[in-house]
């Protein structure tokens, strides 16, 4: 008995650490508007990592209004403070389309580098999106350990349809 309570306390520790490390990861993150941070983890050692912000070689989300910048026919019909308060209106209805999320990042790398995440781990600190879930079930993750909840619930729902567990620490 004495063995198995220590083997739940080993794991409740990995846990707590690796959840650690996503957040320090988020520090990274190149979005202004949500700092995330994703760690991929199989048989106990951190695979790939993660955080989110602009793909490389393109603008950073400050530069490009989170990609809401309109075509320059477009914009220039537009009065210049009409132009800011729509992609501002934009940003806060649709989030931010400039960034890829940190576990995106995470398996690009990994696939990037020919790292398996077949029945990985992945610890993240805001829940995935549907499409991050989505590649996350093609990419073999087999349980989600996140921080928080992300804003659109469906990425969970999708998660937990393929029978992958997700779970808020």
């Amino acid at each position: 008995m004495h063995d198995e309570l220590r083997s739940i306390a080993r794991d409740q520790a990995k846990r707590i650490v690796f959840m650690a490390i996503a957040e320090e990861l988020s520090r990274l993150g190149t979005c202004p508007r949500k700092a995330v941070g994703a760690v991929v983890v199989r048989d106990g050692r951190a695979i790939t990592w993660g955080y989110n912000g602009a793909p490389p070689g393109l603008p950073h989300c400050e530069d490009n209004e989170h990609g809401w910048v309109m075509l320059p026919q477009y914009r220039e019909a537009m009065d210049p403070d009409e132009a800011s308060d729509m992609a501002r209106l934009m940003l806060d209805e649709h989030g931010c389309r400039n960034a890829t999320h940190a576990e995106a990042n995470a398996l690009c790398f990994a696939a990037r580098q020919g790292i398996s995440t077949d029945q990985a781990t992945l610890y993240v600190t805001v829940a995935p999106c549907d499409i991050c879930s989505k590649l996350l079930i093609a990419a073999g993750i087999r349980r989600v350990y996140y921080r928080e909840e992300y804003r659109d619930p469906s990425g969970l729902e999708i998660l937990r349809m393929a029978n992958i567990g997700a779970v808020q620490l």
